[in-house]
Parts: C-alpha cells; structure tokens; sequence
C-alpha cells in the first residue's frame, strides 16, 4: 500500500558530494520516521541517518559531520546530502519509511525502497 522509491544515486570522486532522495507514496496517513541505511558487498545493512516527522534526527558516527538528512513532509520525501564523501561510503543506500496509511482503516507500515548505488573513487 505504500511505496518508496530512492534516487540520486551515482559516482562521484573522493571528496565530492551526492544528494539522495527517497519518496514515499500511496495512501499514507501520516509518517513518523524515514531513515537511510547502506549495505556494503559483504557487509551487513547500517543505519546511517534517521529523522522523524517532527524533525528530531540522528546520525552513525561514521557520517556525523559529513551527512545531512532532511524530510519533507508534505511531500512525504526525505533527502540525504552526501558531503566529502570517502571511498569507504560505496553501497547500496536503502530508503525506511514507518508510518500509517489509511484505506477502510488505519494500518502501520514500515517500507522499504530497492536501493540506490553510490560509488566513490579514490
């Protein structure tokens, strides 16, 4: 019922800056959180930046100082800006989205997107 889809990745340099985008879409009630997570070849999913609906946010220490999430809401999109980026950050960038949508009744979801590439040369 609800989908969420992630763009704007790509490659860039070392040092360089990407910016992600992830909008959700459907029959959405409201949304309380959106949260960005990467996975790396052989490496676990990671939680990189989360922020809620009224804006409270929270970073890895890997990205802190370097990464900015933001959302809005009544767009029902989030964004992830990608600064001085490192090699180290290449991985599939995932899009969460927790929230309610509405069809006879309320409902909870927690969706995720397919993922978008982010590659960094060094």
């Amino acid at each position: 019922q609800v989908q969420v889809v992630e763009s704007g990745g790509g490659l860039v340099q070392a040092g360089g800056s990407l910016r992600l985008s992830c909008a959700a879409s459907g029959s959405i009630f409201s949304i309380n959180a959106m949260d960005w997570y990467r996975q790396a070849p052989g490496k676990q999913r990671e939680l990189v930046a989360a922020i809620t609906s009224g804006g409270s946010t929270n970073y890895a220490d890997f990205v802190k100082g370097r990464f900015t999430i933001s959302m809005n809401n009544a767009k029902n999109t989030a964004y992830l800006q990608m600064n001085s980026l490192k090699p180290e950050d290449t991985a599939v960038y995932y899009c969460n989205a927790v929230g309610t949508y509405y069809t006879h009744r309320p409902y909870e979801f927690d969706s995720w997107g397919q993922g978008t590439q982010v590659t960094v040369s060094s």
